[in-house]
């Protein structure tokens, strides 16, 4: 069967920068800064000079005259709305991630936003929640930083342009600082740099994996030491930002970070590929989406897009991926990516979660049961149970994108009228699996559910 992509009704008025999906149903876009020409114009008609015009990464930044532009909105995937929210610095190039009590934590910018917070507590759907800045509460100016969030609560924003460092937030008397991170001066390629956007994975020791340009160690954020430094990509080619590889550009390379010994397996892949997403399914495999064929994503070097490519994707609850294209002059669009697993033909092996219902809380370690659906016949023996982070989706980079498959207590029973029962049970540690929300599926066959918002406490 062939995956599909069906266009979505909605087009919006500038390329999205960054976006978010959310358990109260709708995804966050952040759409790059602009003037009054934009479709959807800011709440209650409000207006700002305090965003800035770049013509060019380096060119100095001219103030405009007035912007009534909505430079944030909230997209109902459900419904197919968008809800403008108030952003009045500016976003352009930022980071961000969700926290475990669902508040999203944005950060970083160019020019004036490059030190501020912007924080959205979390509400309904239908809610009136809006951006709260919060200036100057980072100490350093972050221009395309990576950021992770931590067991203890709190995120780690790592880098960006012009910044070898970290810092934490929020911030406490011990860590209201910055802290040196050398590897990133190491990696940086003069003229080029090449280690924006680091890619930040935390390991199953705790520790976390910094892969930049092409280089990686494993690195103690409480001690600030490296504890391993891991062999350069063979090809010595760059994947990160303005490379944009999104970790494969005409070849790939796989690496086991827990390995004792750990070596890259190198391939070439079937098609020359920049500012390529990858994105984990609920099935556990990945799927690469998007690519121009020659050139890099920054500096104007982008050549061959296979269509008015974007940067931007992300998974849905569904099993979509929600797919953002652009084109510079026209607009944004955006476009579900339907995998082949959701062809009417596998319908009658597709489950359907009966319970729990959505928003349910689950405990680290603790199991729990969980009751679905199917119309055919089920093969107990190949039912999983899959849970997703979303991502943080920017430049080709998912940030705090995560994939587990839940340990089974008990098999899938059948228990009437096409009915089945599964136990399973989460992690049992903070290394394995942040607190805070997660898509969770029941996959049959290969097949996936449409998934059900959970939070891990």
């Amino acid at each position: 069967m062939e995956a599909r992509l069906t266009f979505h009704s909605i087009v919006l008025f500038k390329p999205a920068v960054h976006y978010h999906a959310v358990a109260n149903t709708p995804s966050d876009e952040f759409p790059e800064s602009g003037s009054c020409r934009g479709r959807i114009r800011r709440p209650m008609g409000l207006t700002s000079t305090k965003y800035r015009h770049t013509s060019h990464a380096h060119a100095a930044p001219p103030l405009r005259q007035m912007d009534c532009t909505a430079h944030s909105v909230e997209y109902d995937v459900v419904k197919n709305i968008v809800r403008p929210l108030t952003v009045l610095t500016d976003v352009w190039c930022s980071s961000g991630s969700v926290m475990p009590n669902g508040t999203f934590y944005h950060t970083g910018g160019n020019g004036g936003g490059g030190n501020v917070v912007r924080v959205l507590n979390p509400c309904s759907s239908g809610g009136l929640c809006d951006w709260n800045e919060r200036p100057n509460a980072l100490l350093a100016a972050r221009w395309y930083a990576s950021n992770h969030v931590l067991p203890d609560k709190r995120q780690i924003i790592i880098g960006g342009r012009g910044q070898f460092n970290y810092e934490f937030y929020p911030k406490n008397s011990l860590t209201n600082k910055l802290f040196a991170l050398p590897f990133l001066s190491q990696t940086n390629d003069p003229g080029a740099e090449n280690n924006l956007y680091p890619l930040v994975i935390q390991n199953v020791d705790g520790n976390l994996f910094f892969f930049a340009n092409n280089r990686a160690i494993l690195f103690n954020y409480k001690t600030g030491s490296v504890l391993k430094t891991y062999p350069t990509l063979p090809d010595r080619n760059p994947r990160s930002y303005p490379s944009t590889g999104s970790g494969a550009l005409n070849t790939c390379g796989r690496m086991i970070i827990t390995d004792p010994n750990p070596q890259w397996v190198m391939e070439t892949m079937p098609l020359a590929r920049v500012m390529g997403d990858m994105q984990l399914l609920p099935d556990g495999n990945v799927v690469i989406i998007n690519r121009a064929t020659r050139g890099t994503a920054g500096w104007e070097l982008r050549q061959d897009p296979i269509e008015n490519v974007s940067f931007h994707c992300d998974s849905i609850r569904d099993g979509r991926v929600l797919v953002v294209v652009v084109a510079r002059m026209e607009g944004l669009s955006l476009e579900p990516f339907s995998p082949s697993y959701l062809d009417p033909d596998f319908d009658f092996l597709q489950p359907r979660i009966v319970s729990p219902k959505s928003q349910s809380g689950i405990k680290y370690g603790r199991s729990f049961n969980i009751r679905f659906t199917v119309n055919g016949t089920v093969n107990t023996n190949l039912v999983k149970i899959t849970m997703v982070s979303p991502s943080f989706t920017t430049h080709s980079m998912s940030m705090n994108h995560r994939l587990l498959e839940l340990s089974i207590t008990q098999s899938a029973r059948f228990i009437g009228k096409s009915t089945y029962n599964i136990t399973v049970s989460p992690p049992s540690t903070t290394n394995l699996a942040l607190l805070g929300y997660y898509m969770l599926f029941v996959v049959h066959q290969d097949i996936p559910s449409g998934g059900i918002w959970v939070r891990l406490q």
